[in-house]
């Protein structure tokens, strides 16, 4: 699914211009989202549409629209499966230099320069704050020269002063669900939380949803865009990279460490997520942290 190793990706600026900042209403290619990461600040606004986010270790899906803001050379992956009935993605990305001396220099931009840290680890944004924002970054794109500019300035600085939003490094998986579906959807997160290294069946967790197994399945598909199955082998692919880049075990001590009790098993399903085998995972990121 991913590329065989981050690319550096060159952004392609038009003349005049320092700031990327385009809209698109079709699917993305599956060669166009591929495993990269560039020195910009990236900045994806997603009004509806469905995928999958892989930020740094972080695997998560969103299922309706979404605000993420991505750091200087956070590794990452493209964002879109599918974008529904009138769904566009807009897509900025700036030098996080774009002003020189001046984030550090004038008071005005403290507030933006905080944020730029704080996406290094890849932010998520609510509802709150997105729905404010998000026409507001669909608009750039019509935007030229000194206006495109102030306008990107402007939203820097609201996204600056929000609480709302999550660090996805630090958090782990975020699914964007309906307020109905929370009670429902953390209990199961939980669970697989706490078992994922053991075997989790359909029955079982299908109780803890309080459900049948057929209702369970369609729940959760319609949910996360994902059979349960393929949510608990990435989570423990997302534990596995987790391991491999904090701890010193063998490739095939973290295999079953994960839950997984097959060693070729858990190659196959590292590489259908991560696009690599552990062993060359472990190996750039070590080179990427260098």
């Amino acid at each position: 699914m991913l590329n065989t190793k981050p690319t550096l990706k060159k952004i392609k600026l038009t003349f005049g211009s320092s700031i990327v900042a385009i809209q698109e209403t079709k699917k993305r290619k599956r060669s166009e989202a591929f495993w990269h990461f560039h020195p910009e600040v990236e900045m994806v606004y997603v009004n509806k549409g469905k995928g999958r986010r892989h930020i740094g270790n972080h695997l998560s899906y969103f299922n309706n629209s979404q605000l993420i803001l991505i750091g200087s050379n956070l590794p990452h992956n493209g964002f879109i499966d599918r974008l529904t009935s009138k769904g566009k993605e807009t897509l900025v990305q700036f030098h996080p230099e774009l002003l020189g001396n001046a984030l550090n220099s004038i008071p005005e931009m403290k507030n933006i320069l905080q944020l730029l840290e704080r996406a290094k680890n890849g932010i998520l944004f609510k509802s709150e704050i997105k729905k404010v924002v998000g026409p507001k970054i669909e608009k750039l794109p019509k935007y030229e020269g000194i206006k495109r500019l102030t306008k990107l300035l402007e939203i820097l600085e609201l996204l600056a002063l929000t609480d709302n939003y999550t660090l996805l490094n630090e958090n782990g998986y975020v699914f964007e669900i309906q307020p109905q579906d929370t009670d429902k959807i953390d209990k199961i997160f939980k669970y697989v939380n706490k078992n994922f290294q053991s075997q989790i069946t359909l029955d079982q967790i299908a109780d803890v949803a309080n459900m049948t197994v057929p209702a369970f399945c369609r729940y959760f598909k319609k949910v996360t865009g994902k059979t349960f199955t393929q949510f608990v082998n990435e989570y423990r692919v997302f534990y596995a990279s987790k391991l491999l880049t904090e701890s010193q075990s063998s490739v095939t001590d973290i295999c079953f460490e994960c839950g997984f009790n097959n060693f070729s098993h858990f190659n196959k399903v590292f590489n259908d997520v991560i696009g690599k085998s552990a062993s060359k995972y472990r190996n750039e990121i070590k080179s990427i942290v260098q």
